[in-house]
C-alpha cells in the first residue's frame, strides 16, 4: 500500500488545466462514459431507451455528467492557467443560477474567435446532450454571448 494514492477521474469542465489528450486520458474518458451508460441501463429498466435518460447520480452531479458527455463526444474543453488566464478555446461547464441545471459556454483566450464560433459549437454541444436525454436551451447573455442552460428532462425533475 505504501501511501500511494489512487487518482480519481474528473471530466474536463473547461476551467482546469489543458486536458491531456493522450491515450491514457482517452481510455479514462471512454471507461467513465461506458460506466455512465451502464448505470443508466441498470437504473432505467422498463424504459424504452434506458440510455436516453439521465441516471439519478447524474441529476445530483449535473456538472460532472454534462462535462463527461461533452468530453466523451470528442468536443474540446477550454482550459485555464493557474492565474486564471484562458489558454484554449472550447466548452466550459459551470453552475447555473437554476438549481439542478448547469450552464455550457463556448469560451477561449482573448482574440481566439470563440465568440464567432459559439453558435455552431454550442449547437453541437446541445445535440450531444439532447441525445443523452438532457434539455439544452440556447440563450443570449451579457454582451450578446450565447450559452446553453442544461437541465434534466421534465419527467425526472422533482
Amino acid at each position: 500500500m505504501g501511501g500511494a494514492r489512487e487518482r480519481v477521474f474528473e471530466p474536463a469542465t473547461g476551467d482546469g488545466p489543458a486536458a491531456d489528450l493522450g491515450d491514457t486520458r482517452a481510455g479514462e474518458v471512454r471507461t467513465a462514459y461506458e460506466g455512465m451508460l451502464q448505470i443508466r441501463r441498470l437504473t432505467g429498466s422498463g424504459r424504452a431507451d434506458p440510455e436516453g435518460v439521465p441516471a439519478p447520480w447524474e441529476l445530483h452531479r449535473p456538472m460532472r455528467a454534462v462535462a463527461l458527455a461533452l468530453e466523451a463526444a470528442g468536443i474540446a474543453p477550454s482550459a485555464v492557467r493557474p492565474s486564471g488566464e484562458r489558454t484554449a478555446t472550447g466548452y466550459r461547464v459551470c453552475e447555473s443560477e437554476q438549481p439542478g441545471s448547469v450552464r455550457v459556454e463556448w469560451v477561449g483566450p482573448p482574440r481566439s474567435g470563440a465568440a464567432h464560433d459559439e453558435a455552431e459549437a454550442l449547437a453541437g454541444c446541445a445535440e450531444v446532450l439532447r441525445r443523452l436525454g438532457w434539455t439544452a436551451l440556447l440563450y443570449r447573455g451579457p454582451r450578446r454571448r450565447r450559452f446553453l442552460e442544461v437541465e434534466p428532462p421534465p419527467a425526472t425533475r422533482s
